[in-house]
């Protein structure tokens, strides 16, 4: 039948949409240095070796001195010996739904499992500078939001160094590096930055979601560089070079990025070596008279993906701070019912009771569109004998036919276009919908009714196990949870509400096609199945409203065809 045709062709179209979505942007493979006023000044170092053995983290934490780190959203602690901001915890997010979960760990010493940190300091000839070894001193024992920490190392050749880490209320260090000349002559120093990780994202990058290496070049979000191209590139890496934007790694739900200033050129970069990935910031190198002081200022950002939260730093000026969420080409739309959705979650307090309202709200703004359908559904559906009858007659002549089913057209009204008018305006609805229930960390462990505790997670509960009696777990693809059941069942039983197909293939399409779709979303968030299980049964209504309100409809789409 003719709306199931679009129903098939608003699928393909939109996975053809999700498959054929990609940035590409310029890259750049320059040499280990650069030349400074007749100088060669090394850029950030390439990634160390990866430890022979994974130690405790808790042993590896005691062994240096540390600076304490606490905010209403970040608990961890800053390296001395090196100057690494490598141990950090998101005390508002936790790793499960269970109440004793520990909270989610973003950074981890080098050394332990998970190493991921960031590193701050110098590159350059001719001078001494504080490297991974050296143990810094601060000025204070805990870093607060409005009360900065200065970490302070002196080579004894004349050269001071400083660095002074602030942090707000939120995600975001600011970080301040100050070098003072005491010496006899004129030093270059370049400034960088750095967040190393060891190994690749646990959440697997998709052609619905990036991961990984990402960041925002001269005013473009950049999704192209994968963990696999650090591993073909070499130490050398991938380099950009840029006014303004950040580079860092992306999660699914976790970032850690580089800040440079917005307004100053910079060189970003990643590189891979074995396991261990690194995304760098250079600065400009920065030659300090005697008796000068040098500056430069960045800032390092480590948290969830929160979209008010990134919206609010992106309005600040750190340019497409906001894109670190990989909301794909319908930004523009997505964004918008990602706030109503997250409006309405704080309306009733239920995050599923938000997915079905605004369902509600959808289904509701399409009404006129679905009515339009059904009708022009109808329409074409009283002139197919007589196309048959044309066509039967010219058979062998294309161009008359085509002009004798135009004139057709005109005399009984009828627009072959209007039944597809719809499957494009819903198309980016749903790629808006899926987008917006994936990747929003606001869904994520929030609970629904019962037995779904985490509308992220997909439905725990499902008979192929007996609801838990029998102790296996099913494959994903086999795990068939109430959610998934039902949205198979609902889709099932709006075909069979609807006029059989007068095609035998397309007949059996049709039968296979809800189950397909089930065992589909079957390992996908509740809260999607949710929306659309939701969905279906509100199209259910709707199609009964409308047979309801045109006499004769539901009829003239069953005359079969002669």
């Amino acid at each position: 039948m003719e709306n199931q045709r679009n129903l098939i062709l608003a699928v393909l179209l939109s996975v053809i949409v999700f498959a054929g979505w990609t940035i590409v942007s310029n890259r750049y493979f320059p040499a280990t240095t650069e030349v400074v006023k007749g100088k060669a000044v090394a850029l950030p170092p390439p990634p160390a070796a990866r430890p022979a053995a994974v130690r405790d983290r808790a042993a590896v934490l005691r062994e240096t001195p540390r600076v304490t780190i606490a905010t209403p959203r970040l608990a961890g602690s800053i390296n001395l010996k090196g100057a690494r901001i490598d141990d950090l915890v998101l005390t508002t997010h936790r790793e499960t739904v269970a109440k004793d979960s520990p909270p989610v760990r973003l950074l981890s010493p080098g050394g332990t499992e998970g190493a991921y940190f960031a590193q701050f300091g110098w590159s350059g000839d001719g001078v001494t500078l504080p490297g991974p070894d050296t143990i810094w001193t601060a000025d204070a024992a805990k870093l607060v939001p409005g009360k900065p920490v200065t970490l302070r190392w002196d080579n004894q050749q004349g050269q001071r160094f400083e660095i002074t880490l602030a942090i707000d209320d939120k995600y975001m260090f600011t970080v301040r590096q100050s070098v003072a000349n005491a010496g006899k002559g004129a030093i270059a120093v370049k400034p960088y930055g750095l967040v190393s990780r060891v190994g690749v994202s646990k959440d697997p990058s998709s052609w619905t979601m990036h991961t990984g290496p990402i960041g925002a070049f001269n005013g473009s979000a950049d999704y192209s560089v994968s963990f696999k191209d650090l591993d073909k590139a070499g130490p050398d890496g991938t380099r950009f070079q840029t006014t303004g934007g950040w580079i860092g790694f992306g999660d699914k739900y976790w970032q850690t990025a580089l800040v440079p200033p917005q307004n100053m050129p910079a060189n970003l970069g990643f590189r891979g070596v074995g396991s261990i990935y690194q995304a760098d910031s250079a600065g400009a190198a920065l030659t300090i008279a005697p008796g000068k002081l040098g500056v430069t200022q960045q800032r390092f950002f480590a948290g969830a993906k929160e979209v008010s939260v990134l919206d609010a730093y992106e309005r600040a000026g750190i340019s497409q701070f906001d894109r670190a969420i990989d909301w794909g080409w319908f930004v523009w739309f997505e964004k918008p019912i990602f706030y109503l959705l997250d409006w309405l979650f704080h309306q009733v307090g239920n995050f599923g009771v938000a997915i079905i309202v605004l369902t509600c709200i959808v289904r509701a703004l399409l009404f006129p569109v679905a009515q339009h359908q059904f009708k022009s559904m109808a329409s074409m559906r009283k002139v197919q004998p007589k196309m048959k009858a044309l066509q039967d007659r010219h058979k062998g002549d294309k161009a008359t036919l085509q002009q004798e089913m135009m004139k057709l057209y005109q005399t009984e009204k009828v627009n072959p276009l209007a039944g597809c008018l719809p499957i494009f305006i819903q198309m980016p609805i749903f790629i808006a919908l899926y987008k917006v229930l994936m990747l929003s960390i606001e869904m994520r462990h929030q609970p629904f009714i019962w037995w779904i505790k985490d509308l992220s997670a997909p439905d725990p509960l499902t008979p192929i196990n007996l609801f838990g009696y029998l102790a296996f777990t099913p494959p994903p693809m086999l795990h068939l949870g109430v959610l998934a059941i039902l949205l198979g069942f609902t889709m099932w039983l709006q075909m069979k509400l609807n006029p059989a197909a007068t095609d035998p293939t397309q007949q059996q399409i049709m039968m296979f096609m809800p189950w397909m779709m089930m065992l589909f979303f079957a390992p996908l968030a509740a809260g999607l199945q949710l929306y659309y299980v939701a969905n279906n049964l509100l199209s259910l209504a709707q199609q009964q409203f409308l047979y309801a309100r045109t006499p004769g409809l539901k009829e003239s789409m069953a005359t079969p065809v002669k």
